[in-house]
């Protein structure tokens, strides 16, 4: 088996498709669901990607199934870490299941309870770290010497940017013609992969990202045209407290996305909203999408529009409510 994508660098068009091909036996088809109520208060015609209905409960899958599918035989054979608050590391445990091979994960202090139990449940080695991203990196690089196991980063790998934009070659089956593309931005690596996935069929369509006001680094990047190497997150939403990658900066940029940054009081109501009206349990940071569109109703306003629920992975025990 040969790897059909570089660690480094962006995925193509091409490689997107080859994505979908190779993880089609193991990652579930999402539906999209509608609410004429929501569409209402936007005055837009919304098309709610549910993700949260994916392996494991959210987009992650995709990513890590991918990479894991991507490894030759002998590197498969000496297993895959990676670091990550909680959804990337369970995507990257069951996906290695479906290959029989081992998984360590480096997780950071603070990380959510029921996405930690999770990731242990799927099988996988946890290694806990400090919560910085320096921390993160620098005990999945000791796990990995130790170990000689593939790093699959959670979004600054090409592999991975490609399984997450396979998801827009599906919504984009399931829906014509659509107008605007919403995701949330945290590392980027789902918003790059959507990015190219979604200019890869129509180079037309309106791209945006929804970023907590606590995480904005990805908004400070592209309004000052270079990427932010330092930032300290402050948001609820704790998927998308990662730095933006490199890669994932530049994809952004040239595919001209526009992203929205939204407050975590903003994005509870949009949260409390769809959990109300399309009766789905979805994480915060999913909800940005939403708080985002309700937001800036004015870029939406009569059109139709793709919004990423990325998943649906939440410590009910924590909530405050």
């Amino acid at each position: 088996m040969r790897s059909g994508l570089l660690r480094a660098g962006l995925p193509s068009f091409e490689q997107i498709c080859d994505a979908a091909a190779r993880i089609a036996p193991y990652a579930t088809v999402t539906p999209v669901l509608r609410s004429a109520r929501l569409d209402a208060l936007v005055g837009a015609e919304l098309h709610f990607k549910c993700e949260n209905l994916q392996r494991g409960g959210a987009f992650k899958f995709r990513g890590a199934c991918n990479a894991v599918w991507s490894l030759d035989d002998a590197q498969a054979a000496r297993g895959v870490v990676t670091h990550s608050s909680g959804n990337h590391g369970n995507a990257l445990a069951m996906a290695a299941a479906t290959r029989g091979i081992s998984a360590h994960v480096v997780v950071p202090e603070g990380a959510v309870r029921a996405k930690l139990e999770a990731i242990e449940q799927a099988g996988a080695v946890l290694h806990r770290c400090a919560p910085t991203q320096a921390a993160r990196e620098a005990m999945a690089a000791e796990v990995q010497r130790q170990t000689g196991s593939e790093l699959v980063h959670p979004y600054a790998d090409a592999r991975v940017m490609a399984g997450q934009g396979t998801l827009v070659l599906e919504l984009m089956r399931q829906v014509e013609a659509l107008d605007a593309l919403i995701t949330p931005v945290g590392g980027g690596g789902l918003a790059s992969g959507c990015a190219i996935a979604a200019h890869g069929i129509d180079p037309a369509l309106a791209l945006f990202g929804a970023e907590p006001l606590g995480a904005s680094d990805a908004a400070q990047s592209l309004a000052r045209g270079a990427r932010i190497e330092a930032f300290t997150a402050d948001t609820i939403c704790d998927g998308l407290r990662a730095l933006i990658g490199e890669p994932n900066f530049e994809a952004l940029r040239s595919h001209r996305t526009q992203v929205i940054t939204v407050s975590d009081e903003e994005t509870i109501a949009a949260m409390k909203l769809l959990w109300r009206e399309l009766k789905q349990v979805v994480e915060v940071s999913s909800a940005t999408v939403f708080a985002a569109v309700l937001k800036q109703r004015e870029h939406f306003a009569g059109r139709r529009v793709g919004l990423v629920l990325t998943g649906g992975n939440v410590d009910l025990d924590a909530l405050p409510w």
